[in-house]
């Protein structure tokens, strides 16, 4: 178990923080992560990885020259922010262009693919590789399904050589196209890890047993085996590597052993050992092999292998010198610091700070938005350690504790926007939301709330009319950015029930509270109902199994939020009544 914090919610920060203070000669923080603090050559093409933390050495320990020139550094176990990879990119960017490089994660993915977009529209050609290497997440004719494990640094150091080459954008792309391609990984857990804070692991391997192909963000494995002896788990991880081998594979291989956080190197040099024999008896060549922890998580009991099959252009970039904090290589001559690093690491412009004179009604309206905001918060945090249960069995554990850090944000950026319209407070508050939760969630809702506020708007009055088209904009905006379909298992199994239960019961003539009410009954059913769903998208789709007879996290939260909206709402409007200050009826309005 993690000991040593202060506020479990700022550990990342804090880690990060003093990760720079103990190698300021090779990183500088930015907001969102770090970068080089030594110079990159004009016109270079700028490496750019990242993902959550919890994984040290990966990412920032991978930040130097031969490798990364920037990582972006999200929580524990989540994504970075959009903004925060934009940001790192920009201070890491050379003039050269632009590559992200991050695991294959759906939260990455949504934050990175927002970043790059941004990067593109402002003329810094951005370009991005997904490492997939990890064969138990998905069969070989579906390699794009696949998540990334360790295989991040076999695509890593490769792209990070070809730029330190001098290689264009597209030739570094290319080339980590390449390595990922030929990249293959399998991990095995024999427990699980805790998050900082927590008093149990994500989960617990049975005594006697080993969970098989695991993931590095405290998601169990896909099935459990008998617990093996050092030569028995060597054949399995070689035996299976070598069925999923690439196509153009050749007899020149990279063999990565990596550690997962508790496994020490005793124990890895031993297992390194068999595995040797067994690749040469399979005829293969083991070039220049690493054994070590690379690509942890946290303090997990596992391990992994991995192998890069090599030609003669990814053997010479393997082997070229790389000197970052976490990986060294050959012998680099030494780089004077950079004179301006940091001086692009302004945060994120609040739209809250827009200046502008909200409606009479947009104010009042924004006044009951940031309670609604409140009431949010509250029942997230009374229900963050059900939520990262639930996650826990089929995911990573970290739903719970990813929206508690997004509604905490929003809700302090709805009170710093108070008295602005409606639409600057929601607006302020889904950029804080996705800014502070990473992740997938926070991609989500961030980019909902900041829809609902635009739906909005700053208008003069308001009817049920904008009641519908703001539940229609909030939809909308996650369904457009996640790609989920109805039957996925995810938040959207609940969040399309409401959006058609509020529609209908509008249009039959109900009044917004009463259509409010029963979309959230609706939702709440629908999030139940999953529970007999098996997962087709994000961390949870490999252990599809392990799912089934437990509802979706983010179906769950989204359910519990809209019954506490629709409860707050219902006691406004009695408060008002008791008062005597209820309006004159006005048909449906909102």
């Amino acid at each position: 178990m993690t000991q040593i914090f202060d506020n479990p919610a700022e550990f990342a920060d804090e880690a990060l923080d003093g990760f720079v203070a103990a190698n300021r000669g090779y990183v500088a923080r930015v907001d969102g992560g770090v970068v080089r603090s030594t110079e990159i050559p004009a016109g270079q093409v700028a490496l750019v990885v990242g993902g959550g933390s919890g994984h040290y050495p990966a990412f920032a320990g991978l930040v130097g020259p031969g490798l990364a020139a920037g990582s972006a550094c999200g929580n524990m176990f989540a994504s970075p922010a959009a903004g925060q990879v934009y940001r790192v990119a920009k201070a890491a960017n050379a003039g050269g262009g632009v590559l992200l490089s991050y695991g294959n994660y759906a939260g990455d993915v949504l934050h990175f693919g927002q970043a790059q977009l941004r990067l593109n529209a402002e003329g810094i050609e951005t370009r991005t590789v997904t490492v997939t290497d990890d064969i138990a997440s998905a069969p070989i004719d579906q390699l794009e399904k696949r998540r990334g494990i360790a295989g991040d640094l076999t695509v890593f150091k490769i792209a990070g050589a070809a730029a330190e080459a001098g290689l264009d954008l597209d030739d570094v792309e290319r080339l980590a196209i390449k390595a990922n391609y030929r990249t293959r990984s399998l991990g095995v857990a024999f427990d699980g890890c805790t998050l900082p804070g927590a008093n149990h692991p994500l989960f617990h391997v049975p005594a006697g047993q080993m969970s098989l192909g695991l993931g590095i963000h405290g998601e169990p494995g896909i099935s459990e085996h008998p617990m093996p002896t050092a030569s028995q788990l060597a054949e399995l991880l070689v035996s299976r590597l070598l069925a999923d081998k690439p196509e153009d594979a050749g007899e020149r291989v990279v063999a990565i052993v990596n550690g997962l956080g508790t496994v020490k190197y005793d124990e890895l040099f031993l297992l390194y050992g068999k595995i040797e024999k067994l690749l040469t008896a399979a005829g293969l060549s083991v070039v220049e092999p690493e054994c070590g922890e690379l690509v942890t998580s946290l303090d997990m009991s596992g391990l992994s292998l991995t192998l890069l099959w090599l030609d003669a252009e990814l053997e010479q970039l393997w082997a070229a010198p790389a000197d970052a904090p976490a990986f060294r290589k050959g012998s680099m001559s030494p780089r004077a610091a950079r004179a301006d690093v940091g001086a692009t690491q302004a945060g994120v412009t609040q739209a809250g700070a827009v200046t502008e004179q909200p409606t009479v009604a947009a104010a009042e309206l924004g006044r009951l938005a940031v309670a609604v905001l409140a009431e949010v918060r509250d029942v997230v945090v009374e229900h963050e350690a059900e939520l990262g249960r639930l996650d826990a069995i089929a995911g990573d554990g970290d739903h719970g504790i990813g929206m508690r850090r997004g509604v905490d944000a929003a809700a302090a950026a709805g009170i710093a926007a108070s008295g602005s319209s409606v639409q600057r407070i929601l607006e302020a508050a889904g950029e804080a939301w996705s800014e502070k939760a990473g992740g997938t969630s926070g991609a989500l809702w961030g980019s909902a709330v900041i829809a609902a506020g635009q739906s909005l708007a700053n208008r003069e009055t308001y009817a049920s009319a904008d009641a519908a088209a703001v539940v229609k904009a909030f939809v909308r905006a996650i369904t457009e950015l996640g790609k989920a379909d109805p039957g996925d298992k995810t938040m959207v199994d609940a969040l399309l029930p409401f959006r058609d239960a509020f529609l209908a019961e509008l249009d039959g003539g109900t009044p917004v509270d009463r259509a409010l009410a029963a979309a959230a009954a609706a939702a709440q059913s629908a999030a139940a109902a999953t529970a007999e769903l098996r997962p087709l998208k994000g961390r949870a789709r490999p252990l599809a199994e392990k799912s089934l007879g437990h509802p979706d996290p983010g179906a769950v939260s989204f359910g519990l939020i809209a019954a506490r909206i629709s409860q707050f709402i219902d006691s406004e409007l009695a408060s008002v009544a008791v008062a005597g200050q209820l309006p004159e009826p006005a048909g449906n309005g909102a």
